[in-house]
């Protein structure tokens, strides 16, 4: 593992809860949601700013410690981002890497079909995983930031709408065929989305725009790390429930033979609360729930041998 430097080591340290801070959840009462604000939104390098770093864990941490209501989690997620933060701050802190876009577009699942066509990709590694995201950022940011400043937010909702929809395609119409690995990785922009969307009705407004946009930074670069996977609609939209329902998305989660695995619980239940957001009058969400749910064997993603 190679050593850090000691004033990256030394800023990740200072940003670390100690033992004081945590002293202040019981000055407060114990209100963990205070303690989370204080060290969340202050300063001009908030930590709120890099939940994306250590792969989204940070996002979603935070997004089941609010959802649940769970004190430890929050506080865990605290000591997450603190020890996580690096340099992906810097793309929402810094507003000089948001630039006009000379070929924006409102669908982000659009321009994840245009990234997966763009040659100027091909042949950036062989194989994938999460260890690439920071060579996409040294060789590759300006083709990379290309794409995150193409999405045009205008209609908040609609396009948050949009995005999570983007989300479960990511995960579920990459899937090659019956029997083959679902990507491990990209997994987490789904959790990611599901998080985003927890956290937006509770977050001060002038973070939400930004908030969404950390999510599409994070699943640009986790997608060009897992080398950009074609994503097929048509294995969602055609895709035969065969009488199947919410009811049986249920029974195989908790009842299944994937019933510990926790990623593919987390995976289904973010489907579902898609479909409790949003409606389901086209059936996208069910159809992507019971086709991971009845598909999936195991995960994938780590290297090009297992994908098969």
């Amino acid at each position: 593992m190679a050593r850090l430097p000691k004033r990256s080591l030394d800023l990740r340290l200072a940003r670390l809860p100690r033992k004081p801070k945590v002293h202040e959840l019981v000055l407060n009462g114990y209100n963990w949601r205070k303690v989370l604000e204080e060290y969340l939104f202050k300063g001009k390098e908030p930590l709120i700013n890099s939940l994306i770093s250590g792969l989204g864990h940070p996002l979603i941490h935070l997004g089941y410690a609010y959802e649940l209501s769970s004190r430890e989690l929050a506080m865990e997620t605290l000591c997450m981002v603190s020890v996580s933060y690096n340099y992906l701050h810097k793309y929402l802190d810094d507003t000089s890497y948001t630039k006009p876009s000379a070929n924006p577009s409102k669908s982000p699942l659009e321009l994840l079909c245009r990234l997966q066509k763009d040659s100027r990709f091909n042949n950036l590694f062989t194989n994938p995983g999460p260890s690439k995201i920071e060579t996409v950022f040294q060789d590759n940011e300006d083709l990379l930031l290309e794409y995150w400043n193409a999405w045009q937010i205008s209609n908040p909702t609609e396009d948050f709408r949009a995005s999570q929809i983007a989300a479960t395609a990511l995960l579920v119409a990459t899937h090659k065929s019956h029997g083959a690995a679902y990507d491990f990785f990209l997994c987490h922009t789904l959790t990611s989305s599901h998080a985003v969307r927890i956290l937006l009705p509770l977050f001060p407004s002038k973070y939400h725009i930004p908030l969404v946009r950390q999510w599409w930074l994070l699943t640009l670069t986790v997608y060009i790390a897992q080398l950009r996977p074609e994503i097929v609609l048509s294995s969602i939209s055609d895709y035969d429930l065969a009488g199947k329902d919410w009811k049986s998305v249920d029974k195989k989660a908790v009842e299944g033979e994937h019933a510990l695995d926790a990623h593919y619980i987390k995976a289904l239940r973010a489907m579902k609360v898609g479909k409790e957001t949003w409606g389901d009058e086209e059936g996208f969400w069910l159809k992507a729930a019971v086709k991971f749910a009845e598909g999936f064997e195991r995960w994938g993603g780590f290297r090009v041998r297992q994908e098969a």
